[in-house]
C-alpha cells in the first residue's frame, strides 16, 4: 500500500505549510461510507451553559462508520473528543443533531454498545469472571449460556486461568483486558473506547494494541476509538477523524492505507504520523 507520498496535490495552500502532503481526505466525501453505515453522526453540536456564558464544545459534526470498520478520533485538547464520545455512547444528549446506531437513534446507553473507558471501572468485589458476566445478568440468557459466553470472552482476551482472580490481583493491562471482555460479552454492535490504554506503560500499550486488533479481526466488530496518541491512531485505524477546536469540529478525515500488522519503523508509517501531526497543528496531541 502507498502512504501519503510527499509531493504535489496539497489540499491547502503552500503558505500554511501543508503543501508537503497530498490531498488524502477531505471531510465531505471521506466522512461518509458506501452502503448503510453502522454508526452515523448527523450535525452533532453540544453547548454548555456556564456562569461565564455558553461554551460551544462541538459544532455540526457529521460522519459515518461502516460495519466492521476501525475508526480513531484524534485532536488537540479542547477539540471535544470526550464530548463526542459521551454523545455517541448516549451518556449525554446533543444540543443539536443525532447519533444513529444500526439506523436507530441513540438516546441512552444500551446493550448494543460496548463501552470501555480509560479507567477500568471494574467491580473490586467481583472476580474476573464476575466482572465479565455483569452485562449478561441483564439479559435473558440462561445460566449455561452466560457461563459459556464469559469463558469464551476470557479466553479471547488471554486471561484463561485468571477467572477467579480479583482486580487487586491484576496488572493494569490485565484489568483493561477484563474491561474489554466485559464490553464484548453482550455481543454489541459497536465497541466504543475512550483512551483505554492511556494509563498503562508504553510497552504494555503496544501489546494491548496488538491484542485489540486481533480481537477486532476475530469478532468483526465495528470499533470507534478515542485517542490522543498519533502513533496509536496510525497503528489501529482504517480511518482517522481529526477534530479541530474552538469549537470542536470535524477538521479532516485521513484514510490509513497501510497493510496490517503495521511496522512503526516503516517510512510510510512515519509519513502518516507527520501528516496527522500537521493536520492537528503545533499544539495538537503527540
Amino acid at each position: 500500500m502507498t502512504g501519503p507520498d510527499p509531493g504535489e496535490g496539497s489540499a491547502a495552500s503552500a503558505d500554511d505549510g501543508s503543501a508537503a502532503f497530498p490531498e488524502k481526505s477531505l471531510t465531505a466525501d471521506a466522512a461518509s461510507v458506501s452502503g448503510d453505515p453502522r454508526v452515523e453522526a448527523r450535525g452533532l453540536s453540544k453547548r454548555y451553559d456556564t456562569p461565564n456564558g455558553t461554551v460551544r464544545a462541538l459544532e455540526d459534526v457529521s460522519f459515518e462508520v461502516a460495519d466492521g470498520e476501525f475508526v480513531c478520533v484524534i485532536g488537540p485538547s479542547g477539540s471535544g473528543k470526550t464530548t463526542l464520545f459521551r454523545l455517541i455512547a448516549g451518556l449525554e444528549e446533543p444540543s443539536e443533531g443525532a447519533v444513529y446506531l444500526g439506523g436507530d437513534r441513540v438516546t441512552d446507553p444500551g446493550p448494543d454498545m460496548g463501552v470501555v473507558f480509560q479507567e477500568y471501572h471494574l467491580f473490586p468485589w467481583r472476580t474476573v469472571a464476575g466482572n465479565v458476566r455483569f452485562g449478561l445478568e441483564h439479559t435473558d440468557a440462561s445460566d449455561a449460556e452466560r457461563r459459556d459466553r464469559v469463558q469464551r470472552m476470557i479466553d479471547l482476551v488471554g486471561l484463561t486461568g485468571f477467572e477467579d482472580s480479583y482486580p487487586t490481583e491484576l496488572s493494569g493491562g490485565m484489568k483493561q483486558r477484563v474491561a474489554i471482555a466485559r464490553a464484548l460479552a453482550v455481543d454489541p454492535d459497536l465497541l466504543l473506547l475512550d483512551e483505554p490504554f492511556g494509563a498503562v506503560d508504553a510497552q504494555t500499550k503496544e501489546m494491548l494494541q496488538r491484542e485489540l486488533l486481533d480481537i477486532w479481526s476475530e469478532t468483526g466488530k465495528t470499533a470507534l476509538f478515542i485517542t490522543h496518541d498519533v502513533a496509536e491512531a496510525v497503528t489501529l485505524a482504517d480511518r482517522v477523524l481529526v477534530l479541530g477546536s474552538d469549537p470542536g469540529h470535524l477538521q479532516d478525515v485521513i484514510r490509513i492505507d497501510l497493510d496490517r500488522p503495521r511496522d512503526r519503523g516503516d517510512p510510510e508509517f512515519g509519513e502518516y504520523i507527520s501528516l496527522l501531526r500537521h493536520r492537528i497543528g503545533a499544539d495538537g496531541d503527540r
